[in-house]
């Protein structure tokens, strides 16, 4: 049905295209001719009587007057000539043709290789495909959906959400995906329409508080605090307004909230739900957190080498290894990039595994991370920096000056 439009309009504007370079030719040709006939005609009448004038004041002409008639009898004598000629001066219409098609393919060529054709035809067939994607994304398989597949599904659901600004629920998937994508601004704009549309859905205040704490920004990260407290208020059973309270309280410092929000959670589950090994372990971390000691602790100061552009998206990882350089670190954290110099602590809290905590190292190394997608897994591309080694409980300082 594009395709058809497409077409019809196209071919409307060459209709008018060629009315324009044609019409000229026929009304405009023989109007001009016949005006320039006339102002030849009256000046050579003016000329002419002048001359008789001039020679009648010399004595040179006798019968004036006669003169005078018969110039203007061959005046008027000359208009039927001059309409015949008009008539007889009309361009045939064969003779324009090869213009007119020249016109034309000169125009559908220029497009053809200048215009956006073929991506309108792409993103046509891109919209068309969201039942399709849509259920690829539902499906229980375990093949997950590929980037190229995600991108597409974001495309098709952005068409039908411009056709469809009141669809919550459509908003409310493309946040969702935005958030697995880790695109903070697509998933903020999404799920903030959602919530106009629907404020009172748990579904849609659980996504929005989410986006709004990746963010990084603290205005944005007590909204979503407020939020999740409202779901809480209405289903106090609700895991993952917890969780992502937990979440919150943990990052920012405050983990005796993040203990009693983890503790929660376990007693809603059953007791043989293999998240309450995980929960366990969280909450061990958060009480390592609040009884770290000195001595306990890496500090690391990170600058960035002037050469290091950073990304709009992405993380700062800082990992701490053991001394001979192993690849598998001991702690880690992720933080949000921001400002560089930044100041990085690391205590036993950040273990990666708790049987091998980072206080059980007599000397550390520290490793740095721009990470520009997200994912854990390095990349090329991705600048790092390391420092030398030094004793537990001490501090160094960490350049990111080279690339994957």
């Amino acid at each position: 049905m594009t395709e058809m439009w497409f077409w019809l309009i196209t071919a409307l504007m060459m209709v008018v295209s060629v009315g324009l370079f044609v019409l000229p030719i026929y009304r405009g040709k023989e109007q001009d001719e016949a005006a320039s006939r006339d102002e030849l005609n009256k000046a050579f009448f003016r000329d002419r009587m002048e001359e008789l004038n001039e020679e009648a004041e010399e004595g040179l002409v006798e019968n004036q007057n006669e003169l005078a008639v018969e110039l203007k009898q061959s005046l008027l004598d000359d208009i039927p000539a001059s309409e015949k000629s008009a008539t007889q001066s009309k361009v045939p219409f064969v003779v324009l043709v090869p213009g007119i098609l020249i016109m034309i393919a000169m125009s559908y060529g220029l497009y053809n290789t200048m215009g956006n054709y073929r991506e309108v035809v792409s993103w046509q067939e891109t919209a068309s495909r969201l039942p399709d994607l849509s259920r690829r994304l539902m499906s229980d398989t375990n093949e997950p959906m590929t980037d190229q597949e995600m991108a597409e599904l974001t495309l098709s659901l952005r068409t039908k959400l411009h056709q469809t600004p009141d669809d919550a629920m459509g908003w409310l998937l493309l946040g969702r995906i935005g958030l697995a994508n880790r695109d903070v601004q697509t998933a903020e704009g999404a799920m903030a329409k959602a919530y106009n549309l629907m404020p009172d859905d748990s579904d849609v205040k659980l996504g929005y508080a989410q986006s709004l704490m990746l963010s990084g920004d603290e205005q944005n990260s007590n909204t979503a605090r407020n939020l999740l407290r409202e779901v809480i208020r209405v289903d106090h059973g609700n895991l993952q307004a917890f969780s992502l309270l937990a979440f919150d309280a943990f990052e920012r410092g405050a983990y005796e909230e993040a203990v009693a929000a983890w503790s929660t959670m376990k007693q809603m589950l059953p007791a043989d739900d293999p998240r309450i090994s995980m929960l366990d372990r969280s909450i061990q971390r958060a009480e390592a957190q609040m009884g770290a000691g000195e001595g306990q602790s890496v500090s690391v100061t990170i600058s960035l080498d002037e050469q290091v552009q950073l990304p709009s998206e992405g993380v700062l990882i800082v990992s701490v290894h053991s001394a001979d350089g192993a690849p598998m670190p001991v702690a880690a954290k992720r933080l949000p990039l921001s400002r560089f110099p930044v100041e990085v602590e690391l205590t036993d809290a950040d273990s990666m595994i708790p049987e091998r905590l980072m206080s059980s190292l007599p000397e550390v190394m520290v490793k740095a991370r721009i990470d520009n997608d997200g994912n854990v897994m390095t990349r090329d591309g991705d600048w790092f920096g390391e420092t030398v080694p030094f004793e537990l409980g001490g501090s160094s300082q960490l350049v990111i000056n080279q690339k994957q």
